[in-house]
């Protein structure tokens, strides 16, 4: 594979861009931002930044609860009772509430206390299974899309699990080195956003060989979320920066193909060139 290509694509793709601006005067930026204030008033969006809001407590994890389903008819599910204070602060049946990175749906709310749904997919992506009673829980609401956003755009949608491999203080920080699978690495860059838990965080370092990436937590926030105090061997929700996704698939399903195609006819041309 020639990455030049790719480099070359990159830089006519991101003139063009700007000629494209250039071309979008004042009048056509105040109807663009006019018709995407209206679309986002009738059709309110919502999402998660990666700030933790509070730190939350296991109540009770149910495995193959006996409960009715959709139809009527009786069947089994898993249902995680969560301990909260912030959380339920204009909570409502149905609301979103990030729990260690994961988008959950509100079934149920009391004083001080919600309970959400886990689906098998999310059992499957995340460590939910090996939850117990009492155990500390990253906490978030969602929040309106186009509101501030002191972190990144989180989904919610966890796309795997990692371990820790590596802690150690440097000054009044502390490093945490995360291994993980060789697909979610593939959306991870130096600098880049990653959501561990739910906490939107700046990675540091990337070694693909080893399959690990690492982050930095300030004095601050190690008080604030639950990394700090999982061990060697611990578990983390992981999300990728939804950017990242978007970009790797379409390297990989429109932009490589076409590359690829490319330089199979230039070869050709070459031979045909070579044979005259």
């Amino acid at each position: 594979m020639n990455w030049n290509y790719l480099v070359c694509f990159s830089i006519l793709l991101g003139f063009n861009l700007s000629m494209l601006d250039a071309f979008i005067d004042g009048r056509h930026s105040t109807i663009l931002t006019e018709r995407r204030s209206s679309y986002l008033g009738r059709h309110k969006q919502h999402m998660f930044t990666g700030i933790v809001e509070e730190m939350g407590e296991v109540v009770s994890l149910e495995v193959d609860k006996e409960m009715t389903l959709w139809d009527g008819t009786a069947g089994k599910g898993t249902e995680l009772t969560v301990k909260a204070t912030k959380a339920l602060e204009d909570a409502y049946l149905g609301c979103s509430i990030s729990v260690n990175g994961v988008c959950l749906t509100a079934t149920s709310l009391t004083a001080t206390t919600f309970t959400v749904g886990l689906a098998p997919e999310t059992m499957a992506r995340t460590y939910f299974a090996d939850l117990k009673d009492g155990e500390p829980l990253n906490l978030e609401r969602a929040s309106e899309v186009g509101g501030r956003n002191s972190g990144h755009f989180v989904q919610g949608h966890v796309d795997g699990t990692g371990t820790i491999i590596y802690k150690q203080p440097v000054g009044d920080s502390l490093v945490i080195r995360v291994k993980t699978s060789p697909d979610i690495l593939a959306g991870i860059v130096p600098k880049g956003f990653i959501a561990v838990d739910g906490t939107s965080l700046t990675v540091v370092d990337v070694n693909r060989k080893e399959s690990w990436f690492s982050f930095m937590l300030v004095e601050y926030t190690q008080k604030k979320i639950i990394i700090p105090d999982k061990p060697i061997g611990g578990k983390v929700n992981l999300e990728v920066d939804v950017l990242g996704k978007y970009s790797v698939n379409a390297i990989a399903t429109t932009i490589l193909p076409r590359i690829e195609a490319l330089e199979a006819r230039i070869v050709e041309l070459e031979k045909m060139i070579a044979n005259k």
